[in-house]
């Protein structure tokens, strides 16, 4: 029975070959239906089995067909071999169909019992099953039916209506379709209602009178409605998607022609495409105003887009092209009217919204190019603009979150950070150089360039990110700048140091006085002239060491290791020297206190004595004073006592280092009087007389003109006014007269009035530096020679370049050719005598 109308399968003759001993004929019997029995072969894919029979034993086997759907019929050949003939006898079965079953589509399939018989006792067996050789023929109708059925769904899907079939039963009808090779008409057939569908759309979006937003939606309705029928219809006819269609590699699956559709028959459309893109560029255009926009919609509309693969070609290059041009018009009307920090916050904004976009409704490819876009249009093409007009002020003003902002932004445009770091360099040349430049900044200016160094220091950490880049071209720049005035940085800076290290500097702590002195090193770092702030800093230690105004002993031992590490134990030989001579010095006055015990001398001074190597020390001008006779008789003990001990030794007093402490009674009380020596000679004549002029006191003690009115200012026109001065006055002069003053108040028992030491003078000043400059030329003078030795014959400026790497020390190349004209008068080299410019050793 077969209620779709399909014919029954025809049978099939099966020829069963038995061999056995002595039989040669063959027989043949015509196999006929004998039964015909309904079942379901999807629920039931077993066929039955079939059993044969002989006349002495009863045999059954049974046969499992894997898939029963495959098999219309079935041939079953059984053959047995004899061991004792080789004759053949044919035998006929019968093979009777029992069972078919039908779908409720219509295809009938069936499967087969067969029996077979007349097998001999302890014979073998060998069961071969096989295919039916034809294939049932589908009915004339089936294939129509079955299409106007799909076509119906199809339809339904497309106009959003319900479907009357079951979805299984379309889909098991397309498998159907498929198995009898009509999958090619079927797919051509999909493809056209497919077609004609979309292309009835493109009517309702050549309407003029819908806006660009209602025009949008209506796009992504249309959009959205199409995918979800294309997804509907592809799982309906996902058996001819995965047969038929990935078989042919030329014809794209089922959702990729509905997008080839769509994309061809509404998108391609140059009306509906131009209004779509202008949409959507009008929407973003919006946004960028400040406007709320449907992001949702620009979402959907772009991904469509993109699914149709005309993203870039249709979009992308209008966008960026449209992009370009805004940023261009708003970077050089912003850069007009704002401030730099200003603008710079504008640019970060800017380019946080256009990576938003990218992440929330742009393609992830557009990310690159519109980025660099942005960059280029608000950053690129101003960089030089936006430093000249805000850097300055961004770093005299310390911004630093600016200064972030600003690195970080030109770290995004190629050769923005090389732009920064020119102006970078040339911001703190200029600085610097109206810091060291300008003499009226002289006192401070040790300390604002420690202060710059900390600002500079903290911007490159915070703001540059440690970009080494920036570290040496800064360390450059101050090299640079600070050597612009040659030696007088380095003597300033020897300077404050000795400021920092002198006892009553109550400034800083331990901690904090170690870390300045090592902010003083980086300074010191960058000098040219290390000889000038050597020969002020040992005339300071030697002022601090012998009137006993260093504050720290350790401070003034870190000073000196730093110095060590950084210029060589050459540096620094002599100032350890000056050290350890005070240290001798004490061990030395132990000695001679237990020596003046053993001695009974009488008298109530106590005599103290540094003994200085000459080698170490700053070089002294002696002066001859008219000591009192006290004082004359314990220098000759003290030197028949050291020369007892050091035989061969000389000793010279420096009668402008010594100082006293001096008792004295005025009617408030007494005081104690911490005073140079030459302070000590002048106030010891007030225990002779009431008044003296400047000439007597000149006569009485010997101090030299300018010292003795220096002397004499410190006591009577001070702050500490032990003496009365008439007629008044800031300045001693010619016939001026000298009274002790009785009624001297002070708050303090002991007064210090000694700082006078401490001061230096001009002609202190102008002789460091000439004995600098003395120094440096025999420095020059033993370059050469040394030079000139080792290659005998040079031409000048190879010399020169040579001398130049030798010295640690700037040198003028007219300082450097005396000195070379100085050489060959002294016949240390010659010229030679047929090339003027040559220079020959002299041996």
């Amino acid at each position: 029975m077969f209620p779709t109308g399909l014919s029954p399968p025809n049978s099939s003759v099966q020829e069963v070959r038995q061999a056995s001993d002595g039989n040669s004929t063959s027989k043949k019997r015509k196999l006929n239906n004998t039964d015909k029995e309904d079942f379901d072969p999807i629920s039931s894919p077993k066929a039955n089995c079939a059993s044969s029979t002989s006349s002495s034993n009863h045999i059954q086997k049974k046969l499992r067909f894997e898939d029963s759907l495959d098999f219309i019929g079935l041939d079953v050949k059984m053959a047995e071999e004899s061991s004792t003939s080789q004759q053949i006898k044919n035998k006929s079965l019968l093979l009777s169909p029992i069972a078919v079953g039908h779908h409720a589509n219509g295809l009938t399939k069936a499967s087969t019992v067969s029996s077979f018989a007349n097998s001999k006792p302890g014979s073998a067996k060998k069961l071969v099953i096989k295919n039916f050789k034809d294939k049932p023929k589908l009915p004339e109708n089936y294939t129509d039916e079955t299409w106007q059925k799909l076509k119906e769904a199809v339809e339904a899907i497309q106009n959003s209506t319900s479907i009357k079939y079951n979805l299984e039963e379309l889909y098991q009808a397309v498998e159907n379709l498929c198995s009898y090779k009509i999958s090619a008409n079927l797919y051509r057939q999909l493809r056209q209602i497919c077609e004609d569908h979309i292309k009835a759309q493109i009517h309702q979006f050549r309407e003029d009178s819908l806006d660009s937003v209602l025009f949008l939606k209506k796009i992504d309705k249309c959009w959205q409605d199409h995918c979800r029928q294309m997804i509907m219809i592809r799982s309906i006819f996902l058996f001819l998607d995965r047969t038929y269609v990935l078989q042919n590699s030329m014809l794209p699956s089922i959702w990729d022609m509905g997008l080839e559709l769509f994309r061809t028959h509404i998108i391609s459309d140059q009306k509906v495409q131009n209004k779509t893109i202008d949409g959507i560029l009008l929407l973003i255009e919006r946004e960028r105003n400040g406007e709320a926009i449907d992001r949702s919609l620009l979402r959907s509309l772009l991904s469509m887009l993109s699914d149709l693969q005309i993203y870039q070609d249709s979009f992308e290059h209008r966008f960026l092209e449209e992009t370009n041009h805004l940023y261009a018009a708003e970077g050089q009307r912003l850069m007009q009217e704002r401030e730099v920090p200003e603008y710079l916050h504008h640019v970060n904004k800017r380019l946080e919204e256009e990576a938003d976009r990218v992440i929330t409704y742009l393609d992830q490819s557009t990310q690159k190019p519109l980025i660099a876009t942005v960059e280029k249009q608000l950053l690129g093409e101003h960089l030089t603009a936006v430093l000249q007009k805000g850097l300055n002020h961004l770093l005299d003003e310390n911004r630093i979150q600016d200064l972030s902002l600003l690195y970080q932004l030109f770290s995004r445009v190629r050769g923005g950070v090389q732009v920064l770091l020119q102006h970078w360099i040339e911001y703190i040349k200029a600085f610097g150089s109206t810091i060291v430049i300008n003499p009226e900044k002289d006192k401070t200016m040790v300390q604002e360039l420690l202060d710059f160094k900390d600002k500079v220091d903290h911007v490159i950490d915070v703001c540059f990110l440690k970009n080494e880049k920036f570290v040496n071209a800064m360390k450059e720049a101050f090299e640079t700048f600070i050597n612009k005035r040659p030696n007088k940085p380095a003597e300033l800076i020897a300077k404050y140091v000795d400021s920092k290290l002198r006892a009553g500097n109550k400034e800083a702590t331990d901690e904090e006085l170690e870390k300045m002195l090592d902010k003083i090193m980086i300074i010191f770092r960058f000098i040219y002239g290390k000889d000038v702030f050597e020969a002020f800093y040992k005339k300071d230690l030697a002022k601090r060491l012998l009137v006993g105004k260093s504050a720290s002993v350790d401070a003034e031992k870190s000073m000196l290791s730093k110095l060590k590490h950084e210029c060589g134990a050459a540096f620094t030989s002599k100032l350890e020297g000056m050290f350890k001579d005070m240290e001798l010095s004490k061990d030395i006055m132990i000695q001679f206190k237990q020596y003046m015990q053993n001695q009974n001398v009488p008298g109530n001074i106590e005599l103290t004595v540094n003994i200085l190597t000459m080698g170490y020390w700053p070089t002294y001008v002696p002066m001859e004073v008219h000591l009192p006779a006290e004082m004359v008789k314990l220098q000759e003990i003290f030197k028949t006592f050291y020369l007892g001990k050091h035989s061969g030794r000389k000793l010279q007093w420096q009668s402008t280092l010594g100082h006293c402490v001096l008792k004295a009674e005025f009617k408030e009380g007494k005081k104690e009087l911490q005073v140079s020596l030459f302070q000590t000679l002048v106030l010891l004549m007030f225990n002779e007389g009431e008044e003296f002029s400047l000439e007597e006191i000149k006569q009485a003690t010997g101090i030299e003109d300018g010292e003795l009115r220096r002397t004499l200012q410190s006591l009577a026109c001070g702050k500490a006014r032990v003496l009365s001065k008439s007629p008044k006055g800031k300045d001693v002069e010619d016939g001026d007269k000298f009274t002790c003053n009785d009624d001297f108040r002070h708050k303090l028992f002991r007064i210090k009035i000694n700082q006078i030491q401490m001061k230096e003078t001009v002609e202190e000043q102008t002789s460091t530096t000439e004995r600098v400059f003395q120094d440096r030329q025999y420095q020059i003078d033993a370059a050469i020679v040394r030079i000139m030795k080792m290659r005998k014959t040079l031409s000048h400026n190879l010399l020169v370049s040579e001398v130049y790497n030798q010295l640690k020390f700037p040198v003028k190349p007219a300082d450097l050719k005396k000195r070379i004209e100085s050489l060959i008068d002294r016949d240390y080299m010659e010229r030679d005598k047929e090339n003027p410019n040559q220079y020959n050793y002299v041996a």
